[in-house]
C-alpha cells in the first residue's frame, strides 16, 4: 500500500500545465485580435497586422502561462515563442518573394519564351525569349567555376594541410577580406584590365569576376570541411609510409568529397545572380553569342535589370522580367537541391 502510496506521490506534487494545443489557441486569438486592432484602427498593411499579432502572441503566452504555469514556466514559453515569431518572421517574407515571382512569372514562361532569343524585338513589345540569357549564363557561370573552383579547393588544401607561419597568415587575412568585398569592385578590377590592353566587352570578362567572387567562399568552406576530417587517417596513412600528397589525395580529399562539393555548388548558386560584375564587362546582347572569348553576352541578371530598365512602362518588359527572375530561381534551387543530394550521397556512412 505504501508502495502504491508512493506512486501516486509525482502526480499530487506536479503542478498545473497548460494543454498542448495551447500555443495555437493563443496564436489564432491573437491573430484575430490583431485583425480587429487593425480594422478598427484603420491601418491598411497587413504588415502592421503581423506585427502587432506577433507582439500579442509573446505577451499572451507569458500571461496566460504565468497565471497557470508560474513564472518560470512562462519564461520558457515566452523564449519559445520567440524562437517562432523569428522564424515566422524569416520565412513569410521569402514565401511572398516566392509566392509572387510565381504568379507573375508564369504568364510568359512557355517553351517559346525558353528556346528564343529577343533578336529584334524591342523591349517594349511583347514576344522575344531568354534563350540567349541562359546561354551566356550557363557559359560565364561555368568558366567561372572552372576557374574559381579549383584555386580555391588547392588554396584551402594549403592553409590546412601545409600553411604555416606570416604566409598563411596572410592568405587567410586575404581570403577574408575578398569575402566581403562587394560584386561591382570585381568588376571593376577587370574593366581596368580590359581597358589597359583596350579589349571590348565579351562573356569571358564577367567569368573572371564572378571566379573572384566565387574563391573565397570556396576556400572558407572547403578549409572547414577539410578541418573535420580526423587527424587519425593522416596519421594512419602517413604511418604506412604513403607521402602526404598522395595522403591529401587519397584519404582526405575523398572523406570531405561531399562537403567540398557542397559548399562549390552553393558558391555557383551565389555568382549566378550577380549583375554588377556582368553589367560592367558583358554589355549584354539581344542576339544569342555562343563564344564566350568574343563579342557582348547577355546573362539571366543582367536580362532581367535591362528588361525594368529600358521597359519605359512596358507590361510585356515587365512579364519577361518576371519570367526570367522565376527562371534563375529555378537554377539556383536545381543547384541547392543537387548540392544537398550530393552531401546526402557522399556522407560518410553510420552504423553498422
Amino acid at each position: 500500500m505504501s508502495h502504491a502510496v508512493a506512486e501516486k506521490r509525482p502526480s499530487q506534487l506536479r503542478g498545473a500545465s497548460l494543454p498542448k494545443w495551447s500555443p495555437w489557441a493563443i496564436a489564432v486569438g491573437s491573430l484575430a485580435a490583431a485583425v480587429g486592432i487593425g480594422v478598427v484602427g484603420g491601418l491598411d498593411s497587413r504588415v502592421q497586422w503581423g506585427v502587432i499579432a506577433a507582439l500579442l502572441f509573446v505577451f499572451g503566452t507569458y500571461a496566460i502561462s504565468a497565471g497557470v504555469e508560474g513564472r518560470r514556466q512562462a519564461a520558457d514559453r515566452v523564449a519559445t515563442s520567440l524562437v517562432w515569431v523569428a522564424f515566422l518572421l524569416a520565412v513569410v517574407p521569402l514565401v511572398s518573394l516566392v509566392w509572387t515571382t510565381v504568379v507573375r512569372g508564369v504568364k510568359v514562361l512557355d517553351v517559346y519564351f525558353l528556346t528564343h532569343s529577343m533578336g529584334v524585338v524591342a523591349d517594349t513589345e511583347p514576344g522575344g525569349g531568354i534563350n540567349h540569357a541562359i546561354v551566356g549564363s550557363l557559359e560565364q557561370v561555368g568558366l567561372a567555376t572552372v576557374i574559381g573552383a579549383p584555386i580555391g579547393v588547392l588554396t584551402a588544401i594549403y592553409l590546412v594541410e601545409y600553411g604555416r607561419g606570416r604566409l598563411a597568415r596572410s592568405v587567410t587575412f586575404f581570403v577574408d577580406v575578398m569575402t566581403g568585398i562587394p560584386s561591382i569592385v570585381a568588376g571593376l578590377f577587370i574593366l581596368s584590365l580590359m581597358l589597359m590592353f583596350d579589349m571590348q566587352p565579351f562573356g569571358f570578362a564577367g567569368s573572371l569576376a564572378l571566379a573572384i567572387l566565387m574563391m573565397p567562399v570556396v576556400v572558407r568552406s572547403t578549409e572547414e570541411m577539410l578541418k573535420l576530417v580526423p587527424n587519425e587517417l593522416r596519421e594512419a596513412s602517413l604511418a604506412l609510409g604513403i607521402p602526404k600528397w598522395r595522403t591529401i589525395l587519397k584519404v582526405v580529399l575523398p572523406t570531405s568529397l561531399g562537403g567540398i562539393t557542397t559548399g562549390i555548388m552553393l558558391s555557383v548558386a551565389r555568382i549566378a545572380g550577380e549583375t554588377a560584375p556582368v553589367l560592367l564587362l558583358v554589355f549584354g546582347n539581344p542576339f544569342i553569342n555562343n563564344n564566350p572569348f568574343e563579342g557582348a553576352q547577355a546573362s539571366l541578371p543582367l536580362y532581367i535589370y535591362q528588361q525594368y530598365a529600358n521597359s519605359a512602362g512596358s507590361g510585356a518588359a515587365y512579364d519577361r522580367a518576371w519570367a526570367a527572375s522565376l527562371t534563375l530561381i529555378a537554377f539556383v534551387m536545381i543547384l541547392n537541391l543537387a548540392a544537398r543530394g550530393i552531401a546526402r550521397w557522399k556522407a560518410p556512412k553510420t552504423g553498422r
